[in-house]
C-alpha cells in the first residue's frame, strides 16, 4: 500500500508483493481477460502475455478498469478491434473516461485502443468457444458480476450473494473470491465472511482474491482452513 510502513509493504515476501486483481481465461479459442487493472501494462509483460481476445468486465470501478488503454498494442499486433463484453454501466464509464478513443478524429500519434462492445447481463452467454454463466453480487450498493466457467467461478469484489446466485455456486471444484482483511469493510468479505462462503458452496478448492496489505500472505496461509488459500501474483489454476 503506498506509504505504508506496516511489516507487510516493507518486509513481505514475494507473494505480499500484489498487484490489483485480474485473470486471464484460458479457452477453446483465445485467451479472455476479466478486468484491466491499472496494473496490467506491468501483469502482461511480468507473465509474458502477449496475445488477449476479449475482455470481460465485472463493474465500473476504476481498478477495474482504467489500464484499458494498455490492450493498445495488442489490437495493433491482433489487426483488429478488442471484443469487450460489460453491462450498461461499465461501457458507459469507458465512454466517458477513455473518450479520445470513441472520437470522430482520433488523435495524432501514439493511436488509441480499439475496442467493440458486447452487452451482456445475467443471461449465460458463450465466448471464444465456451459458456459462460454470469452471477449477480453485491459490493455494497453495487451491483456486479461473477463468472462461472464449468466448475470454476471467478468472484471478486463482492459483500454479499443473492439467493438467487447460491445455487450457481454449487459442485464447484474451484471458487475464487473476494477477502479484503480480518475486520468488516461495506464492500468486500471480511476473512471469516470469505471462509464461510466456502463452506456453504462446499467448494473443492477456495482461493482467496482481492487481498490487502492486512493478510500477510505467510502468516494468514498458516491459520486458513482445509481447502482455503490465497492468491497470489502469477498464480496459475487448471480449468477443467
Amino acid at each position: 500500500m503506498v506509504g505504508c510502513g506496516c511489516n507487510t509493504c516493507l518486509m513481505g515476501g514475494p507473494r505480499d508483493r500484489r498487484t490489483r486483481t485480474s485473470v486471464l481465461i484460458g479457452l477453446p479459442d483465445g485467451h479472455l481477460l476479466i478486468d484491466t487493472t491499472p496494473d496490467l501494462r506491468t501483469q502482461l509483460l511480468r507473465e509474458g502475455i502477449g496475445r488477449v481476445d476479449a475482455v470481460l468486465y465485472t463493474h465500473d470501478h476504476v481498478d477495474h478498469v482504467y489500464g484499458l488503454d494498455d490492450v493498445r498494442p495488442l489490437c495493433f499486433h491482433a489487426g483488429r478491434s478488442m471484443p469487450v463484453l460489460c453491462e450498461e454501466a461499465v461501457e458507459a464509464r469507458i465512454r466517458k473516461a477513455f473518450d479520445y478513443a470513441f472520437a470522430s478524429a482520433p488523435p495524432a500519434g501514439g493511436g488509441v485502443p480499439k475496442l467493440t462492445f458486447e452487452r451482456v447481463g445475467t443471461t449465460p452467454f458463450e465466448v471464444l468457444g465456451a459458456k459462460v454463466i454470469p452471477m449477480r453480487l453485491e459490493h455494497g450498493p453495487f451491483d456486479v458480476l461473477g463468472f462461472r466457467f464449468g466448475n470454476l467461478a471467478y468472484c471478486t469484489d463482492t459483500s454479499g450473494i443473492p439467493e438467487a446466485t447460491w445455487p450457481l455456486l454449487e459442485g464447484l471444484d474451484v471458487l475464487i473470491l473476494d477477502c479484503l482483511r480480518h475486520t468488516r469493510h461495506p464492500t468486500h468479505f471480511s476473512l471469516t465472511e470469505a471462509i464461510a462462503v466456502a463452506t456453504r458452496t462446499r467448494a473443492k478448492r477456495t482461493i482467496l482474491t482481492h487481498l490487502s496489505h492486512e493478510l500477510p500472505h505467510e502468516e494468514t496461509s498458516g491459520s486458513l482452513p482445509a481447502g482455503v488459500e490465497l492468491a497470489y501474483d502469477g498464480l496459475e489454476v487448471p480449468l477443467r
